[in-house]
């Protein structure tokens, strides 16, 4: 055997355990690797969208927490339905402060609705316009709802400046 062929044979083995290497070791390894990465991008995203779920749960638990606020302000608002002498007579001292005379105060039938009941009152005043318009800026600053329906003002003939106001305020309440 020359040197010559025994070089060429030396190449031809080197060159058949590198295919042979790469064959059963290198490619089982790069398929594995190749695998790996394709189930870390799977985890990647479910995090990604396990993140933002936490995110959106952790802003609709503040959301929640205002609505929350928001509710027991309203309810704060809301008398129980013991209270309505209280209100009528805050309504009735208001009046006579601004001095409009009460003429009328019926009740009227209640509105049970879904959390509030809503108790409609039939009122008729009379007295001077800057009375009536004094009487209605301190029912609004009332820490109570209310609300002012069907208002008829007349102006009366007779004495100047006078009216009568026919009109129902309904006064909200917790159902109990």
């Amino acid at each position: 055997m020359t040197s010559h062929f025994r070089k060429v044979v030396f190449f031809v083995l080197l060159l058949g355990i590198a295919v042979v290497g790469y064959q059963y070791m290198i490619k089982p390894a790069n398929r594995h690797l190749a695998e790996a990465k394709g189930r870390l991008q799977t985890r990647l995203a479910k995090l990604a969208e396990f993140e933002k779920a936490t995110a959106a749960a952790e802003d609709l638990s503040r959301q929640l927490g205002q609505l929350q606020e928001a509710i027991e302000f309203f309810e704060s608002k809301l008398p129980s339905t013991i209270e309505i002498d209280r209100v009528l007579q805050d309504v009735t001292v208001i009046g006579e402060k601004q001095g409009v005379k009460c003429k009328l105060i019926r009740r009227l039938k209640k509105k049970d609705n879904s959390g509030y009941i809503e108790q409609p009152l039939k009122m008729e005043l009379e007295g001077n316009f800057n009375s009536f318009y004094s009487f209605l800026l301190e029912l609004e600053k009332l820490p109570r709802i209310m609300k002012i329906r069907e208002l008829e003002l007349e102006k009366q003939t007779k004495h100047e400046g006078q009216i009568t106001a026919d009109f129902i305020v309904s006064i909200f309440f917790q159902s109990s």
